[in-house]
């Protein structure tokens, strides 16, 4: 366990360390610090973290595609280690499939799958196209909004809701209880003022969807909710706890992700005003413009993996056991997979990124959170005279999901929006 306190600057090993993220001006903009890390020792042993960073895209997939991610310590282990507070938040961890190897990551993602049909998704976009409308009516007689509280934040929150089969109308706890969560799955600094914190959204989390099981059972409606409870393969099915686990998973994942890439995508095309013109006068560009966004600013910048064996990666031996940080915003931007990979290009082809992960847990939500953020840049780019608002910006304290507090932008008045025409049917 580490505390937040950065390391003395000026040796290499310290300006090699992802524990410069932790520098509010290094956070800002991490690229430099993986340029720097793929260029001097892309297979680094970062001393600080105790752990392995690789930074080149095919070492990346390689970690992501055969490292183990079953990678959360049981009750049973941080009891041994004196860490028993934290017993409650690995007893859900370990029942969640983004911390799970085959065969029981293939169990629990298949059934998910159930609650991501083609018809479910369909009926979400036109719900995304209703709530975006909402939302930016509520601001268009301001000419000024917040993109994040009042509509990066907002809009995969209901959205989510929806996708669960939840009330609506209990988006803004679900919001609140995602970022809290989230702050511990991007973090890799242990903050013990934060675990009381975190302990109350884990049991309020619980008892939370506990609760939505029960109504599930007396009245099923469509969501992911009933699809965890009522998905069968090969006659096995789902535990309540199980259900209860991932539910929020997907929740956090749902929300987190999709905030982050709304708000990044905002600011890198009001910082590249001719790409943000060229999206203007092309929508046919949004599909590959969503997909370069989540390239060039990733919102899942990083993810751990522990080494199933003794192997070699390029030129360093990584043991059985250790563990290993692929840094997927570092191979995104990787010179020898992607031309000119600093600079944004809307336009670009061949952008096989990596900011939904990749292999067995490639993110099974990216098709709504490419739909999410295909119209709400739709929407977005037609607000007239759109620029940021002249104060300092500010990066959540996230080292691995990458997203901005706040976004305040203004705008031409605008009397209405124009009728959405790119996914109607």
């Amino acid at each position: 366990m580490l505390n937040s306190t950065l390391p003395a600057q000026g040796d290499l090993e310290a300006s090699l360390s992802l524990y410069q993220l932790l520098d509010p001006e290094v956070l800002a903009n991490p690229y430099p610090l993986f340029h720097r890390i793929r260029s001097a020792d892309p297979v680094h042993w970062d001393v600080f973290l105790h752990s392995w960073v690789v930074t080149r895209y095919d070492d990346v997939i390689r970690v992501l595609r055969t490292f183990s991610a079953d990678r959360t310590p049981t009750p049973e282990q941080l009891s041994s280690m004196g860490l028993e507070q934290l017993s409650p938040i690995a007893a859900l961890m370990v029942k969640q499939m983004l911390f799970m190897d085959a065969p029981m990551h293939t169990r629990i993602r298949s059934l998910a799958s159930f609650a991501f049909t083609p018809s479910r998704v369909t009926v979400l976009r036109d719900r995304i196209v209703r709530v975006a409308d909402q939302l930016l009516a509520r601001v268009l007689d301001a000419g000024e909004m917040d993109v994040i509280a009042q509509f990066a934040s907002p809009l995969p929150a209901i959205i989510t809701a929806s996708m669960l089969g939840v009330p609506e109308e209990d988006h803004e706890q679900l919001k609140a209880w995602s970022a809290s969560f989230a702050e511990m799955l991007g973090n890799f600094q242990h903050n013990p003022d934060r675990i009381p914190g975190i302990l109350k959204t884990v049991e309020d989390m619980t008892a939370y969807f506990r609760d939505r099981i029960r109504e599930q059972k007396r009245s099923p409606r469509e969501g992911l909710v009933h699809s965890l409870l009522t998905a069968e393969v090969n006659g096995d099915k789902l535990t309540e706890e199980e259900v209860v686990a991932n539910c929020i998973i997907t929740m956090v994942g749902g929300q987190e992700t999709t905030t982050n890439l709304i708000g990044n995508g905002v600011l890198m095309l009001l910082r590249h005003p001719r790409e943000l013109e060229r999206l203007r006068s092309d929508r046919a560009l949004l599909p590959s413009a969503v997909e370069e966004l989540l390239r060039y600013d990733s919102p899942s910048q990083h993810t751990a993996r522990i080494a199933p064996s003794n192997q070699m990666i390029g030129d360093k031996e990584i043991r059985a056991g250790q563990a290993v940080i692929a840094v997927m915003a570092a191979a995104n931007r990787d010179p020898d997979r992607f031309p000119d990979p600093d600079r944004l290009d809307l336009g670009r082809t061949d952008n096989r990124h990596l900011a939904f992960g990749w292999a067995s847990h490639f993110c099974f939500g990216a098709p709504l959170a490419r739909l999410e953020g295909q119209i709400a840049f739709e929407r977005l780019v037609q607000l007239p005279n759109l620029h940021l608002q002249p104060t300092p910006l500010s990066w959540r304290s996230n080292l691995g999901l990458r997203g901005l507090t706040a976004l305040p932008v203004a705008f031409g008045r605008l009397a209405s929006l124009p009728r959405f025409e790119s996914y109607k049917n």
